[in-house]
């Protein structure tokens, strides 16, 4: 049984309107379970127990609850409030059976906290069965962890394959798949990001290191991020504490940040290089991100070696990892306490090696089509030259590089092939689940010599190609079933720059690599993805099985596709120019200038563009539109399409619905309307769900298995969002809530449209000019594509005019500029339906051949003789021979008729068409030899470019025109006075290049421009137009010389002329539009240019005579638009005094007119009508009711200098009216204007568009009234309804205005613009002095539109009065909702006596309080408060506040106050709104937008505020009083400032050592304190405890700027990051935040009342300023009646202590009562530290807070002491008696195994400290006797538990640096040796705070009692002593070594430690060693046995105890064998003699 106990919930977020209902479920294991609901509470209690029953299973270490707090609603769909996961590991491992899980934070759906917390039990009863498993292997993550809403489960838990061992334990792949999915569904939070670069921080914390391995090792820890590396320092030992933090910092794009890796590595420093790595872990910096909050917190990471995977774990590291964004606020690290026991297991991160599973992601390579040429064609030529076979369209070697996850793989090269067949498969090797999002899939151009160069790149999106699954329905309880990677086989299309191959470098190689759209196609590949999880495969690339090509054959079977589009309209062209023709192709087909393809009637005719008489340009097609065909062969997958095109018309219908519904909420329209629209909404949405299912998949071809997937998860998705709806239709109580949901819905269809296995190439349109490509636009093929599945699955455009903006390749400006706006009709489907084509199409088809016959004049005669390098006839290029004869009609079709002349209408330009007014221009032309007279030069007239012209005399003025005047020298120009310019002739040229207005003598050739302006002269009324002349009758065309440039009628100077023939054809069977789909190929060739076998370039004959097709309309309607601008809002400034001068072009079809320009503004109001009275439209009126053209709209900023600069386009879509008379009216609407693909700004239109009656003119609507010649204004209807609105304005004043022109601003006003009205305030006098204006209030009376909709912004300008009459604007403000100003003018709120602190102090009396607190006191009092300083200070108050209970237990136990702890600003917390009541602070701004930079630059700030309301049209109703009433003076105040800063916490390093060296810098106004010379060395969290005074007036020094810098003794002190205070706003702000109010009022004792005023006199103000009587009290202030509510102390104090230093019951009352006011209480606040240099990103965080006293109201209470508190010193004495069991490691002369022992010691942080013990030599049973004292003297903080060691780091640091470490003791056994290093033989680590007892004996002393150090079993409270609490401990303590990666015995020691304070150390005195005093205890030399001596020293011992001892009988021996030898020398010697003598006897 598992019971989890709902207790109660936190501080839950209100919502916009009134209090949540919370309400709790329980989720288990798709079993939910909900508590009752609390009405209106954010701090719930509930008190339930919610019981699921577990059938008997047991719990299994991966099990977890979600809870999900939610709002409950009577009607309608509880809304999601915030949610946790909370693993039940330590309830399965059978260890617990309750978990207490305590203030839980809940998390919103992105993973954010929401600030509340959830208060549960959890209980489990165990079934009998079940074993309990301690060492589970499976360790989940046992933090509370994120989960999202719904309890939905975001994956944010891992699971491990098996434990520390590396064991790859099991998991299945189904769950290992699911470990997948869960990944996939976390990355969605970085989607958030713009995909730009930015700056991010990247914090590594590294707290401690655990069983490291390795002996007497002195690890270090490199982190290295983004190729960043930082060190810590070197510790020493195997769990060194290192605690420190590393910042990285990047400016990158997020997409690169997430796959870059976090490396940390633990190194030996000891040990050589190559074997130093003791182990590593790696994980990407996007798994950090994805996590909640973005951080990993305090988590053990497992190191393992890189190398052996199979290797077990290297040891434990502690780390907490951040990944700061701009504007993310890094979460604050909570340190426990009992960190340091803490369950490694339970807080491992699991490590990358050993929970990834590897997968191998299979990708089939099978072959690719169509791949452009890549090589040079010159080694080509030098083959054919010399008899090689021409191979032009293979000069590409393709090969594919699959890259995925940093791996990359590529098949083989196949050489000088187009259509490659590679059939390789590559397997990719890769950990699951993965951070990488795509594979990326190149296909590379193969070169030998220089670098390959990239054809194409795809992505292969994992996300839409796999799916997380298992999203919880909370409502179903079903999970959908996910899938893993899965794709095709299907071919990938590839884009990028266009095909045409050059040997110049392309400028567009970008588009090649994955960079920017791809402007062509480039060619497709097929390929085939699959996943396979665990199994390594041999071979990364392997060749495909031929069975498998076999099967792929079947997605290969093509379908014959036909493509139509008619061009109706190109018009917005910027330039005229040379003629324009588009391109329509389809992949490959219909590409003009690609030669593998059939030539195909892809190409419109050319037309020279035609002024449209205000500003574009367009292309005269009138009544013939031209049409291009283009038919092609794909794959069938319209399964898949009519898929996409069913969801996309449900989705596009939503999204109409959606905006229609979101302008009613915007319009604020009655709730019975609201309603109707958001019912007809869901309606229609829940029709279209049901009514139109998603094709079945059953026998369609072309089906893969990622179909199948697709189609399921897309099924349910559509159900869930049906049955959503249906929910939400019955069940929403509040429906504009309903909004979010229904766009996420919106959103959701967009996203399930996306169609990864997309086949079909997109359909690319290309407008060239002459033969160069300009402008592009790219069609999705599924848009245009007709179905016959159902009339929804037909592509949204499919048959249908759309408007089109092309746009230039890579443009860098975004879309500033149009090149082409057509408007065009395609259609796109399967030759089999091609007769539907006939119902789509409308005008009639018909296709020509033409050619053209050319001929020249030589001598005054026309002939072909003259026709140098021409054609008698040829195409329009003129490069093309021709002849009628050798056309022949395609297959199919045949002639209708003869040739016929038939002039080209459209390529006639002559330069005046469209303008109203032109200017002739002719050049005259003089020569001369050098230093000559000058004549008339051969051509005497000519044009600009130098080609022979018309003498002015043979200018004619042309019928229509009327010629101002005669010709004139144009002498505006650099030209001399006559008006000539002088150059020089350089061969080759005849004509001078450059020209210069001075005459030399060299100069041999000059002009002169004439000039004659004329105009088109005005019909008379009701003359019919007169017919355009027709020209020449024979169809001629002219030119001056072969070119473009043609004209109609002959001139003086023509040299050339020609004549289009054209021929009709038709289709010899088929009848109806659809017949043009069977023109394939091109007409007959020229057949002589075959004979002579002469090589023609294939690009000049492709295409080149490919029939002409064209539609004609044999009717055209007249229609009459109106466009209605009214105003714009928000738009950029151009120009540098902030404004820009706005007008906008109106652009419709070939028309375009302008608004009139108005100058200074950013907010326009135009209100104007633009009148288009003719326009003419071919085609079908209903076909323009359905896709009506749209109004192009775009704003300039007009400059007097210079050209006009744009502001952005927006378009808007007219409403069509058939009958003029319809009673409908357009309605104004906001449309978003654009600039560069950004927001800049909203425009207010209207457009119609109405029929014109031809029979009946008078129809149309009323011409609206003209407000100035040719101006009309916006019609009643159209225009907002106004009302009358009165507008208060409190302007208070000016702050930080920076200067403007070098001067400074000192006499500023202020400007209120709105709605055409202006105020102006008086004048600042001087801004020095006094910067608050004179006089506060200002009042308009301004007529705003009734719809808050419409309402204009307030433009708020500061004018800075100069001398000499100047009034620059020196910064401006648009405030866009004036929403939040309205008020009801009746009400009088508390804001609106707005009185303050400022006013009251004029009515209290003027007496200066002296507040003496407490001087007369008894002398025992006092001496009682001095002994309680000692444990009670304001630090005990500050940690009692944030919890830290150890550090302050004295001060709990005595119910002292507490303050309140903002983790944040004080102006963030939300219960202060920003502190700005009284007036809010605009920010002002100057200048033009600098490029790239969205801000302004702000130049000083506004103090004020608004309030608007109704006012009555009737002039005798009387107004209401004003709102802004009893204002405080506004003069300067002269303020006492204090700033307490307490800490500072994670600031960012500046050092190298990455450190930094903190001081404060404070500025208020003038005064500046610097507090160098108390830097804090070495450190990133200081603790400050410092206070400041300082004096300052309001306002003039209202910015109090608290700077941290870091010292530096040889350079520049380096800024960390600063914060400023607004204290004018504290001090103005009615909730006091001048002063935090106690929870006590105290007169003596450490939180003595401080505040100049008693709380009595507070609360009198604060009743005054609300308008509410006095308080009364009674009962000697006991009891009191204040606004109406009764008070008595004793229900304030009714459990509390009275202790002595409370001040009278009266006050006490007061300050409770206060404190319910909702004022600020006593506070400390969290201020991020922000630096220029990374402006949005945190440089670290101060704790401080600022009191602000009025020195006229008199003295303030006693500052707080907020000193930090200091170490106390003790002295840790340890007595080593005896060792025993040491390892003997040496053996002696004599063979006897020995050890020369001595002991050496020290405590970690003071190694310099080391202490040895004398050595006890030869111990030859491994005892060693010693008698030693070690004394450690050591800082400690008793408070936090640990050492303060203060040491130099290096030997040339200059400060010491400060580290806290645990207190611990280390103790090693050594073997000395004289003549090598000595030899370790053992150590022992023991932490003081927490000491393993030792053992009574040394037989029961073994490495058992050390094992409760390592992890499984966390250590038994009752065996965890502190030596601090013990004083002194005796006994013997094991000693370890590692051997073979075990740790061995390797001796015992006995030991006393005792912990003496300083205090102490005079009463029981002791030295170290046995040095004098030697007592506390004696220690006594040791008694060694005789054997123990260094045989060096004592030849004597060494004689009696090495030699005689062991070798006393070889001694014995030798001297009797000696004694005998000598004996037998002797005899020997002697014999000889006396035998002689025994003979000789010579004596006898």
């Amino acid at each position: 049984m598992l019971r989890v106990v709902v207790e109660s919930a936190k501080a839950l977020p209100k919502k916009k309107i009134g209090t949540p209902d919370p309400i709790t479920s329980v989720i288990f294991k798709d079993e939910k379970k909900k508590t009752k609901s609390i009405d209106s509470d954010v701090n719930p209690v509930w008190n339930e127990v919610l019981e699921f029953d577990l059938k008997g299973t047991p719990l299994d270490a991966s099990s977890y609850i979600d809870v999900v707090v939610k709002d409950y609603e009577t009607i309608g769909q509880n809304k999601f409030i915030g949610s946790t996961k909370i693993s039940l590991r330590e309830l399965a491992s059978g260890q617990v059976r309750s978990l207490p899980s305590k203030n839980v934070p809940l998390v919103n759906e992105g993973g954010q906290n929401i600030g509340g917390t959830i208060n549960l039990v959890i209980g489990y009863d165990p079934p009998p069965n079940a074993t309990p498993n301690p060492n589970d292997p499976e360790a989940g993550d046992a933090t509370m962890d994120a989960g999202g809403g719904d309890g939905g489960d975001e994956g944010d838990e891992t699971q491990a394959d098996g434990g520390p061992s590396g064991s790859a334990g099991g998991l299945t792949p189904a769950a290992q798949g699911g470990n997948l999915r869960k990944r996939l569904a976390r990355t969605q939070n970085r989607h958030r990001l713009v995909n730009k670069p930015q700056d991010f921080q990247i914090r590594v914390r590294i707290i401690q290191a655990r069983q490291l391995s390795g002996n007497n090792v002195k690890p270090v820890v490199k982190v290295s991020v983004c190729g960043q590396t930082h060190r810590t320092r070197i510790k020493r030992g195997n769990n060194p504490f290192f605690d420190e933090m590393f910042f990285y910092n990047v400016n990158m794009l997020p997409s690169d940040l997430f796959d870059k890796n976090i490396s940390v590595r633990v190194y030996d420093s000891y040990s050589l290089r190559a074997d130093s790595l003791m182990g590593e872990f790696k994980l990407d910096v996007g798994y950090v991100y994805d996590e909640s909050a973005h951080c990993v917190m305090r988590k053990w990471l497992l190191l393992n070696d890189p190398d052996d995977s199979s290797a077990g774990a290297k040891g434990y590291l502690k780390v907490s990892l951040f990944v700061v964004g701009a504007g993310d606020e890094p979460p604050v690290e909570k340190r426990e306490y009992n960190d340091d026991q803490d369950d490694i297991e339970s807080n491992l991160l699991l490590p990358a090696g050993l929970t990834l599973r590897w997968a191998t992601l299979s990708l089939k390579v099978f072959r690719a089509e169509d791949i452009p040429q890549m090589d040079d064609a010159f080694v080509q030529t030098m083959r054919e030259f010399f008899g090689g076979d021409e191979n032009q369209k293979n000069l590409v070697d393709p090969f594919l590089e699959a890259r995925f996850a940093g791996k990359k793989l590529c098949t083989q090269i196949i050489e000088k092939n187009a259509n490659p067949e590679w059939n390789q498969v590559l397997h990719l090797q890769v950990k699951f689940p993965s951070m990488c999002e795509s594979v990326k899939l190149t296909v590379f151009d193969w070169d030998r010599l220089t670098g390959n160069d990239a054809i194409g790149t795809t992505y292969l999106n994992l996300a839409k190609i796999a799916s997380s699954g298992g999203e919880i329905e909370a409502k179903t309880g079903e999970s959908e079933v996910g899938f893993l990677p899965v794709f095709g086989p299907c071919f990938v299309n590839l884009y990028g720059s266009p095909r045409e191959f050059s040997g110049l470098p392309d400028p567009y190689e970008d588009l090649n690599l994955g960079k920017g759209e791809g402007v062509a196609f480039r060619g497709r590949i097929l390929v085939e993805l699959s996943t396979k999880l665990e199994g390594k495969e041999d071979k990364a690339v392997d060749s495909i099985h031929s069975d498998d090509i076999l099967v792929v054959q079947k997605y290969q079977r093509r379908r014959k596709y036909c493509l139509c589009a008619v061009f109706h309209s190109a018009s917005m062209i910027r330039e005229p120019g040379e003629p324009i023709q588009f391109e329509v192709s389809i992949g490959n087909y219909g590409n003009k200038l690609d030669t593998t393809c059939k030539p195909l009637a892809s190409t419109t005719q050319y037309s020279c563009a035609v002024f449209d008489g205000n500003h574009y340009y367009y292309l005269p097609w009138a009544n013939t539109k031209p049409v291009v065909v283009v038919t092609s062969f794909w794959e069938d997958i319209s399964h898949r399409l009519d898929t996409v095109n069913i969801i996309l018309y449900i989705a596009h219908r939503l999204q109409s619905n959606l905006e229609a519904f979101k302008i009613a909420i915007l319009a604020k329209i009655p709730d019975d309307q609201l309603v109707e629209v958001w019912l007809k909404l869901l309606t229609q949405l829940i029709e279209d769900l049901e009514s139109f299912p998603t094709p079945e998949l059953e026998g369609r071809s072309n089906l893969t298995s990622l179909d199948i997937q697709v189609k399921k998860l897309r099924d349910s998705a559509l159900t869930a969002m049906k049955n959503g709806a249906r929910r939400m239709k019955e069940e929403a109580m509040e429906i504009r809530e309903t909004l979010s949901d229904i766009e996420a819905w919106a959103d959701k269809l967009k996203m399930l449209a996306e169609e990864p296995q997309n086949s079909m190439p997109d359909v690319i349109i290309w407008m060239l000019r002459g033969e160069k490509r300009v402008a592009y636009s790219r069609i999705p093929a599924h848009q245009i594509l007709y179905s016959t599945y159902s009339e929804q699955a037909c592509g949204r455009h499919c048959g249908k005019t759309q408007t089109i903006f092309l746009q230039y390749p890579m443009d860098k400006d975004k879309g500033l500029k149009v090149p082409v706006e057509i408007r065009t009709n395609m259609w796109l489907g399967l030759s089999a339906h091609e007769k539907k084509f006939n119902s789509f199409s409308e005008g009639t088809f018909s296709v020509f051949a033409e050619l053209y016959e050319n001929q020249a004049e030589v001598f005054g005669n026309w002939g072909t003789t003259g026709l140098v390098g021409r054609h008698k006839y040829s195409d329009v290029t003129g490069k093309l021979k021709l002849k009628k004869e050798y056309f022949m009609p395609p297959r199919g079709w045949e002639w209708e008729g003869e040739w016929l002349i038939d002039p080209e209408k459209a390529l006639l330009t002559e330069a005046d068409a469209g303008h109203t007014e032109f200017m002739d221009e002719v050049f005259q032309n003089e020569t001369r030899y050098p230093g000559g007279e000058w004549k008339a030069a051969s051509e005497p007239f000519t044009d600009v470019n130098g080609e022979k012209s018309r003498s002015p005399g043979e200018f004619e003025c042309p019928p229509g025109w009327i010629c101002e005047d005669a010709w004139s020298v144009d002498d505006n120009r650099a030209v001399d006075d006559q008006g000539w310019e002088y150059g020089v002739t350089i061969p080759p040229h005849d004509k001078p290049l450059s020209w210069v207005p001075t005459e030399k003598v060299y100069h041999v050739h000059r002009r002169r421009r004439r000039v004659r302006a004329r105009k088109r002269a005005a019909l008379p009324a009701g003359a019919p137009a007169e017919r355009q002349d027709q020209g020449d009758p024979e169809g001629w065309e002219f030119s001056s010389l072969i070119g473009w440039k043609f004209h109609r009628n002959e001139r003086s100077s023509d040299t050339f002329r020609r004549r289009r023939w054209r021929r009709k054809m038709g289709p010899e069977d088929r009848l109806g539009a659809s017949a043009i789909f069977q023109l394939e190929g091109a007409l007959g060739v020229d057949t002589e240019e075959k004979e002579k076998d002469s090589k023609v370039d294939a690009s000049k004959l492709f295409g080149a005579n490919t029939p002409t097709v064209s539609c004609s309309f044999d009717r055209s309607y007249m229609y009459h638009l109106r466009v209605y601008i009214y105003q714009a809002r928000n738009m950029t400034s151009m120009d540098k005094d902030s404004f820009s001068d706005p007008y906008a072009h109106v652009s419709f079809l070939h028309f375009s007119k302008t608004t009139e320009k108005l100058r200074s503004t950013l907010n326009p109001t135009w209100d104007q009508t633009l009148i288009f009275s003719d326009v003419e439209i071919y085609g079908d009126p209903q076909n323009v009711v359905q896709c009506p053209p749209d109004v192009v709209v775009e704003f300039y900023d007009h400059d007097q200098v210079g050209k006009d600069e744009m502001l952005g386009r927006t378009v808007c879509v007219p409403m069509v009216k058939l009958v003029p008379g319809m009673d409908q009216k357009p309605r104004l609407l906001w449309h978003p204007i654009t600039k560069k693909g950004q927001r800049a700004g909203e425009a207010l239109l209207a457009a119609e568009l109405i029929l014109k009656d031809k029979s009946n003119e008078s129809d149309l609507p009323l011409v609206p009234p003209k407000r100035a010649e040719n101006i009309y204004m916006v019609p009643q209807g159209i225009r907002p309804v106004v009302q009358l609105t009165a507008l208060e304005i409190l302007a208070w004043g000016l702050r930080n205005m920076k200067s403007y022109q070098m001067a400074s601003v000192t006499s500023p006003s202020l400007v209120v613009e709105c709605g055409g009205q202006r105020v102006e305030s008086a004048v600042i006098k001087n801004m020095k002095k006094s910067p608050n204006f004179p006089s506060s209030v200002l009042f308009i009376k301004v007529l705003l539109p009734k719809d808050e909709m419409y309402a204009p912004p307030i433009v708020l300008k500061v004018i800075d009065h100069r001398p000499f009459g100047r009034k620059p604007v020196v910064g401006q403000c648009t405030i866009s909702s004036l929403e939040e100003f309205r008020c009801d003018p009746n009400i009088i709120t508390a804001e609106g006596a707005m009185s303050s602190k400022m006013s009251l102090m004029k009515a209290s009396t003027r007496k200066h309080l002296s507040i003496n607190m407490g001087e007369k006191r008894p002398l025992l009092e006092a001496q009682l408060e001095e002994k309680e300083k000692e444990t009670v200070d304001w630090w005990s108050k500050f940690y009692a506040s944030t919890g830290d209970e150890e550090r302050c237990e004295p001060y709990i136990k005595k119910g002292y106050d507490t303050l309140k702890v903002y983790e944040c600003e004080l102006e963030e917390v939300p219960e202060f709104k920003g502190l700005t009541d009284f007036c809010s602070t605009f920010k002002l701004q100057r200048g033009k937008n600098e490029d790239g930079d969205d801000d302004p630059t702000v130049v000083g700030e506004l103090k004020g505020s608004f309030k608007m309301y109704p006012l009555s049209d009737d002039p005798g109703v009387t107004a209401p009083l004003r709102q802004f009433r009893e204002l405080p003076d506004s003069g300067p105040q002269e303020c006492l400032v204090r700033l307490y800063v307490v800490q500072a916490i994670d600031l960012q390093p500046k050092d190298n050592n990455g450190r930094c060296d903190p001081y404060m810098k404070i500025s208020l106004g003038k005064n500046t304190i610097d507090d160098r010379d108390r830097y804090l060395p070495n450190t990133i969290d200081p603790v400050f405890g410092r206070m400041f005074e300082m004096s300052c007036f309001l306002p003039q020094d209202k910015d109090l700027k608290i700077c941290v810098y870091d010292y530096d003794l040889l350079c520049r002190d380096d800024k960390v990051g600063e914060t400023v205070i607004d204290l004018e706003n504290r001090f103005l702000s009615r909730y006091n935040s001048y002063c935090g109010l106690p929870q006590t009022y105290c007169t003596s004792g450490i939180n003595q009342w401080r505040d100049q005023l008693k709380p009595s006199q507070i609360l009198e103000n604060l009743a005054r300023l609300k308008g509410l009587s006095k308080p009364r009290t009674e009962d000697n202030g006991n009891s009191m009646t204040f606004n109406g509510k009764d008070y008595t102390l004793a229900e304030f104090e009714n459990n509390k202590e009275v202790h002595q230093y409370l001040g009278p019951p009266r006050e006490r009352l007061c300050l409770h009562v206060l404190r319910k006011q909702g004022v600020v209480p006593e506070h400390v606040e969290t201020r991020t530290l922000y630096s220029t240099f990374q402006p949005n990103i945190s440089q670290g965080k101060l704790q401080m807070w600022v009191d602000v006293f009025p020195k006229s109201i008199g003295v303030p209470g006693p500052p707080f002491d907020i000193t930090p508190r200091k170490p106390k010193k003790y002295f840790l004495r340890a007595v080593i008696w005896n060792t025993t069991d040491v390892t003997l490691d040496e053996t002696s002369i004599t063979g006897e195994h020995m050890s020369d022992i001595y002991v050496k010691g020290w405590m970690p942080g003071m190694e310099d400290d080391k202490q040895k013990t004398d050595v006890h030599y030869r111990s030859l049973d491994g005892d060693g006797n010693f008698n030693w004292r070690f004394v450690f003297p050591f800082e400690y903080l008793p408070a936090e538990q640990l050492c303060l060691v203060s040491q130099k780091e290096n030997f040339w640091s200059l400060d010491k640096t400060e580290f806290r470490i645990p207190p611990k003791i280390i103790v090693q056994i050594w073997d000395n040796d004289k003549f090598s290093l000595d030899d370790y033989l053992g150590t022992v680590e023991l932490d003081l705070r927490d000491l393993v007892p030792p053992a009574k004996t040394p037989q029961k002393c073994s490495l058992e009692m050390m094992d409760n150090l390592d992890i499984g079993n966390p250590r038994k409270p009752e065996n965890a002593k502190s030596l601090f609490a013990q004083k002194s401990v005796q006994g013997w303590w094991p000693c370890s070594i590692e051997q073979d990666g075990k740790k061995v015995l390797g001796g015992k020691v006995e030991m006393t430690l005792e912990i003496i304070p300083e205090d102490d150390t005079d009463e029981r005195p002791a030295a170290k060693a046995r040095d004098e005093p030697n007592m506390n205890p004696k220690l006594d030399p040791p008694k060694r046995p005789d054997t123990s001596f260094f045989w060096f020293t004592s030849p004597c011992k060494t004689m009696k105890f090495i030699v005689w001892r062991r070798f006393r009988c070889l001694f014995i021996g030798l001297i009797i064998l000696t004694i005998v030898l000598l004996f037998l020398a002797i005899l020997l010697y002697s014999l000889p003699n006396y035998i002689s003598m025994k003979i000789v006897k010579p004596f006898k």
